[in-house]
């Protein structure tokens, strides 16, 4: 359903490109038929697996997760997206594939569905947004190499404090189960790798 009573100059959306990517108003009101505003209830799918990526998602508020399915139905989570994070398919949104990944709401979320367009055309609109948008492309890919670095060479304590790192706000707002998933290894290793954190941080104060 479309998010009603939509101040564009007051939302993160806004202030995310015109503070990190150059977008000036003029720009974002010539844009402004390449986005929307969207409510988003709790457990809907934004991106269902077999299905082309048509949108990048920016989450205005709520929370959103990409993952996909093992044959028995297990899910492996690749991705968190809180407020402020930007989450999409961008091999099937390019090469015009069906997707092998979910995208869905974990909490209410307003999101903006972003046209392809919308890159294309701010980038030709403004030089500092066409810089910013390969700085991002760069940057994605920098984080994807050091998630699969995380899954292949650290250990299980060494994921969670990184997850922890990445996903501050996160921890009371997932259950455990998913983000034993996104560190790809059980919920009980996960309860392990806690308790040996906890008491770390007991021995620390002792000292």
């Amino acid at each position: 359903m479309e998010s009603a009573e939509i101040i564009l100059e007051e939302t993160n959306f806004y202030r995310y490109y015109t503070e990190k990517g150059g977008l000036s108003r003029e720009n974002f009101m010539a844009l402004n038929d390449y986005f929307s505003f969207k409510e988003v209830p709790h457990n809907t799918f934004l991106l269902q697996a077999e299905e082309v990526c048509s949108y990048t998602f920016f989450v205005e508020s709520g929370l959103l997760e990409s993952f996909s399915l093992d044959e028995k139905g297990g899910e492996h989570i690749l991705q968190f997206a809180p407020e402020n994070w930007i989450v999409s398919d961008r091999a099937s949104q390019y090469f015009n594939k069906p997707s092998e990944y979910y995208i869905k709401a974990i909490e209410h979320s307003v999101i903006v569905f972003i046209q392809p367009d919308f890159l294309t055309k701010a980038s030709q609109q403004n030089p500092d947004f066409a810089c910013f948008l390969d700085s991002s492309l760069q940057r994605n890919i920098y984080v994807q190499q050091k998630r699969i670095s995380s899954l292949l060479a650290m250990t299980a304590k060494e994921r969670y404090i990184a997850f922890m790192e990445t996903y501050p706000s996160l921890m009371m707002r997932v259950p455990q189960w998913m983000i034993a998933s996104y560190l790809g290894i059980t919920p009980e290793s996960l309860s392990r790798v806690r308790r040996e954190l906890l008491n770390d941080e007991r021995s620390s104060r002792k000292k």
